[in-house]
């Protein structure tokens, strides 16, 4: 199964893997700006529901994404060890 961050469910960890190429490279440019770069960890902090953006920790900042931006970036999700 395929990851993005907006897959993500409250409390989870994940990589970042990179961008599908369906995101267009403004955005891509501005998420790497943030901190979302390949090989960074994010924590997915709030998944509230009805399609509400969800709330992620990268390098202590927290950030809130929708879905037209979070399901383009492909993730592995880490386990509790990780």
């Amino acid at each position: 199964m395929n990851h993005t961050l907006w897959t993500l469910k409250a409390g989870e960890r994940c990589e970042i893997l990179g961008y599908d190429q369906a995101l267009a490279e403004n955005y891509r440019t501005r998420m790497m700006e943030f901190g979302f770069h390949p090989g960074e960890t994010v924590t997915c902090v709030q998944s509230l529901a009805f399609g509400a953006p969800k709330v992620y920790r990268v390098s202590n900042t927290i950030f809130s994404l929708d879905e037209e931006v979070a399901s383009h970036i492909e993730v592995r999700v880490l386990s509790a060890k990780e």
